[in-house]
């Protein structure tokens, strides 16, 4: 007789970054029990996954889910249902919340507004100020934290810190990696004027590569003054993945790189001829010689993760005139699809998919249970199917704000389930069970 297991996965593709094997996964008590061949083991389930690709929970590293303070645009629930039903199994969200997540009693709430009600597994940012840098030391290492997260450009509410002073004293606090949102506050408001009402093209232009790249050298040179640990978030320009590129080959151990789905995808000025104020975002989608540049840091190993940074506004928000409309745009549950099409032209390979979706996030998060399929883990699986054809449709799209960037884009490659830990959430486009979403834990918390 075999050995006894909650569920058995049987015949699908199990892929990571070193390639892909066909074997079976053994599940018991929510983590992976055995991996190999199971045929003579019993099952309390046993989940055909002929035909399908089977990837280690994709998580994604950057969302706003706007809970507390703008659950019009989106709340926990929801926002966690659209990355379940996109085969996202766990995300860190982001302190940019009425009122900002900054403080131990800020980040408590957020744990307890999500209990029961998160689909999915998740973390969150505390936010730095100019005021709390004191307190991001212990702030950092609560249970559920996924770090500190810095506003080098413009925020909202306090979460700004703009200068050399401030980002120093931040940086200075603390031992975990910190997320920077890396444009400089300075160079923006000189060129205010550069924005022409009416006329969302002129976002890059504002917002230049020069925004970008100021402050990103910036973040570096103080980053190995006080020796911290730095994830720079969406990057957008050529130059700057040159930047980080050299960085990275001199030895520079502290840092790492996110991209984003949109920035690999789309393109200006196109995008803002047939999307208007909904291809608006900070920073902004650029021309194709900075996605060329993006696309080249991705196949040699520059960008370590990706992630969305879901950041949904309604349709009636977004129909403002330029500039008086919000910067932002959904993502989460389109981040796979996208880069799974990607895949199947050609641009990317599936193990490095997996290195930007799971692998990379374990490795420089320090995640304790997440990451990859390996017996002892959590068993959080994505699903997907590989050859099929479709097309992004609004009746997909779970997000409260309704819309997508990608909707009527026909694309090869869906999620087909989403797992976590050994429990199916998702499969074939229904949702299965009730929120069971847990806190993250991390090597690094208490």
């Amino acid at each position: 007789m075999g050995k006894a297991f909650d569920s058995i996965i049987k015949g699908g593709t199990i892929v990571s970054v070193e390639g892909s094997v066909r074997a079976d996964i053994g599940i018991k008590d929510g983590r992976f029990a055995e991996i190999g061949s199971l045929d003579e083991s019993l099952a309390d389930e046993v989940i055909d996954a002929t035909g399908l690709h089977i990837l280690p929970g994709v998580i994604d590293t950057q969302v706003h889910f706007r809970e507390p303070g703008n659950e019009h645009k989106e709340d926990l629930a929801s926002g966690s249902l659209a990355a379940v039903m996109g085969g996202v199994t766990a995300v860190f969200e982001m302190p940019n919340t009425k009122p900002s997540t900054t403080t131990k009693a800020a980040i408590e709430d957020k744990l307890n507004r999500a209990h029961d009600r998160m689909w999915c597994d998740h973390a969150f940012y505390v936010g730095a100020t100019n005021e709390n840098a004191e307190s991001l030391a212990e702030l950092e290492k609560m249970p559920g934290t996924s770090g500190v997260k810095i506003f080098m450009g413009a925020s909202t509410g306090d979460l700004l810190v703009a200068g050399d002073d401030g980002l120093r004293a931040a940086l200075s606090s603390g031992e975990r990696r910190v997320a920077i949102h890396s444009e400089d506050e300075f160079r923006m408001n000189e060129r205010l004027d550069k924005r022409v009402a009416g006329d969302p093209s002129s976002h890059p232009i504002w917002r230049d590569d020069e925004t970008a790249i100021r402050s990103t050298k910036r973040l570096l040179k103080i980053s190995k003054e006080v020796g911290r640990k730095v994830h720079v978030l969406h990057i957008s320009t050529a130059q700057e993945m040159d930047i980080l590129r050299a960085e990275k080959a001199a030895g520079n151990k502290l840092l790492t790189v996110e991209i984003l789905p949109q920035h690999l995808t789309v393109g200006a000025p196109d995008c803002y001829e047939r999307f208007g104020t909904l291809a608006q975002q900070n920073p902004p989608i650029r021309d194709a010689s900075h996605m060329a540049g993006l696309w080249a840091a991705v196949n040699d190993g520059t960008v370590d993760v990706i992630g969305s940074d879901h950041a949904p506004h309604t349709k009636e928000e977004k129909a403002q005139t330029y500039p008086d409309s919000p910067s932002g745009m959904p993502g989460v549950q389109t981040l796979l699809p996208v880069m799974l099409n990607h895949v199947a032209e050609g641009r990317l390979t599936l193990g490095k998919l997996v290195e930007l979706t799971s692998f990379g996030a374990r490795r420089i998060f320090g995640l304790k249970d997440k990451g990859a399929i390996e017996v002892g883990l959590h068993a959080d699986v994505t699903f997907v199917d590989l050859d099929k054809k479709w097309t992004v449709d609004e009746s997909w799209l779970k997000s409260k704000c309704g819309w997508s960037l990608f909707t009527g884009m026909t694309l090869k490659g869906k999620p087909f389930g989403t797992m976590i830990r050994g429990k199916k959430i998702m499969w074939n486009d229904k949702l299965i069970g009730t929120p069971q979403g847990e806190p993250i834990t991390f090597n690094s918390t208490s």
